[in-house]
């Protein structure tokens, strides 16, 4: 393929338009004389090959999940929650079905995301799956049940509000959930390990984040839009200033210690 007598805003059109371009293109660009053509088929060699990587990530992803499910299981609804350690705020959590046959090639554990990609794969995500739930604890019930049993409440809820009946349960962490009938299993590090689990943890981390956004709104002077509850040094500063709002869990212990030293 002769492409010198193209302007490189030429050549990257042809290079975007869809996405595999021709073998040909790329071949004459990799011999082109010009600067900007040379750093054009670097950039989307680079890029190429981090698709490429990301691709086999989320197959090897797909390939662990079906091992632990095992066949036969039907429907699998992938479950995490989001929220156990802040200071302040609800505990979320959300369920997802995914269909076999999905591709999110850049899904991975939330935490491990930006909020701009979190935001994207959030909504890739509730757009192929094929059921999808959250469900919340409040923080009196936090309060009352502890952190560890308000996480549970809130997975399940997540789990009772699927419209679909999953035939199995994949949950992140140590522990089942209990008091249900689905076969299910607890996966440490789900969340890194399975794509039905780290579409869930995507989800449920959205959809807090969401919560906390209207939260700051109603208490403007916690920044509550900025760390989303957790203990930084902005939030603890607000906590000595202000003392705690109604949405501050009292049973963690910096609020604990700070509501002790008020008496």
């Amino acid at each position: 393929m002769d492409i010198s007598s193209l302007t490189v805003s030429e050549i990257k059109v042809l290079l975007e338009k869809g996405s595999n371009p021709a073998a040909g293109l790329l071949s004459a660009m990799a011999v082109d004389k010009r600067s900007a053509v040379k750093d054009l088929y670097n950039r989307y060699m680079v890029l190429q090959q981090k698709k490429d990587a990301l691709l086999q990530r989320h197959c090897k992803m797909q390939s662990y999940e079906r091992g632990l499910v095992g066949s036969g299981s039907g429907l699998v609804a992938g479950v995490d929650e989001a929220g156990r350690g802040p200071l302040a705020g609800p505990v979320v959590a959300a369920a997802v079905v995914l269909p076999a046959d999905y591709l999110l090639e850049e899904l991975d554990d939330s935490k491990k995301l930006t909020p701009a990609k979190r935001e994207l794969l959030d909504a890739g995500i509730k757009k192929v799956a094929l059921d999808w739930a959250v469900g919340v604890a409040t923080v009196g019930e936090i309060e009352m049940l502890n952190i560890h049993h308000a996480s549970m409440l809130a997975m399940l809820r997540a789990v009772d509000g699927l419209s679909i009946k999953p035939g199995f349960l994949l949950v992140d962490g140590k522990f089942e959930l209990p008091d249900i009938n689905t076969a299910q299993r607890a996966v440490v590090g789900g969340d890194g390990l399975c794509p039905s689990i780290a579409a869930a943890s995507v989800v449920a981390k959205v959809t807090r984040d969401r919560l906390m956004d209207v939260l700051h709104l109603l208490y403007p002077e916690y920044g509550f839009d900025r760390h989303r509850g957790y203990g930084t040094a902005f939030h603890l500063a607000a906590l000595s200033a202000f003392g705690p709002c109604p949405v501050h869990r009292r049973g963690f212990a910096p609020v604990k210690q700070l509501i002790g030293g008020r008496k």
